[in-house]
């Protein structure tokens, strides 16, 4: 009896385990003209030049997406035409997605050696894409749960500078 319960808990254990890291994630295949954009300094979404795109997203969250991709654009060149996205924490990857670290990536925002920019703002209610580029060249793509998405999700009431959830559902 014993035996058949750590049997039965360790196969749900190895079950949860690769549902979580390896199941849900697909990946991303680039389109070749629209898989890393930026949003000008004036509100419109522009591509920017890029190579070596990976990507994975998975359905069952909308934070789940990670890309990472190399470009000619440096920081500076993209900080004078893009609008800058503050508070930008990247989220951990599977470990499996080893282009994409998001400790390393931290450091070099908190260094000033990365910046990060607006790729999509409320691409789907309260979630930005945000796209991070480093000194060197290489670029990093994640979703970032915005102020309204916070406030949506914690039950505060969302304040006037948030969509209407309702109408932007129906748009979507």
């Amino acid at each position: 009896m014993a035996i058949a319960i750590l049997l039965c808990g360790l196969i749900a254990g190895v079950s949860i385990y690769y549902l979580q890291v390896y199941y849900f994630y697909e990946e991303v295949v680039p389109t070749g003209t629209d898989d890393v954009m930026l949003t000008t300094l004036d509100g419109a979404r522009t591509a920017i030049p890029y190579a070596d795109f990976q990507g994975i997203d998975a359905d069952s969250s909308p934070i789940r997406y990670r890309a990472c991709f190399t470009t000619t654009l440096t920081p500076a060149e993209a900080a004078e035409t893009y609008k800058p996205y503050e508070g930008a924490e990247p989220r951990n990857a599977p470990g499996w997605f080893d282009c994409f670290d998001a400790e390393a990536i931290g450091d070099a925002i908190e260094a000033g050696t990365a910046r990060v920019f607006t790729g999509h703002r409320n691409m789907e209610f309260g979630i930005d894409r945000v796209v991070a580029i480093t000194d060197d060249g290489r670029g990093y793509v994640w979703h970032e749960i915005n102020d309204c998405g916070d406030k949506a999700y914690d039950g505060t009431p969302l304040g006037d500078d948030c969509p209407d959830r309702d109408s932007f559902e129906k748009d979507q």
